[in-house]
């Protein structure tokens, strides 16, 4: 099994800035890649921002220029940076990654359960 540990989220006032962090741990062989999702009340949920192991990023429109997604491969971990945060980015974040556990299985994406960021003054 693979489990992904989201933290770092919080309350913040508009204009300021968040972390979150994510961390994949258990039978991992292999991660393909690794991204942030988020889901606002009564919304779909929607990509943010994900990295491939190479360090391919790609980014929503909504957030490009404000957040940036890094990872560290050798600790199957992932971050994002979130400047100059809007009311609109009000949602829970979701860490994600398509992980393999051998080298013979297929990729299967796994989630974290979510941090809570509240934007708001």
């Amino acid at each position: 099994q693979v489990q992904l540990v989201e933290s770092g989220g919080g309350l913040v006032q508009p204009g300021e800035s968040l972390r979150l962090s994510c961390a994949a741990s258990g039978s991992i062989y292999s991660i393909n890649n690794m991204g942030w999702y988020r889901q606002a009340p009564g919304k779909q949920r929607e990509l943010v921002a994900d990295v491939t192991a190479g360090g391919r990023t790609n980014y929503a429109d909504s957030i490009k220029g404000r957040f940036a997604i890094s990872s560290d491969n050798a600790k199957n971990t992932v971050s994002l940076q979130m400047n100059s945060l809007k009311p609109e980015d009000t949602a829970v974040y979701f860490c994600n990654a398509d992980v393999r556990t051998a080298y013979y299985t297929a990729l299967r994406t796994y989630w974290g359960q979510g941090t809570q960021v509240t934007v708001s003054s």
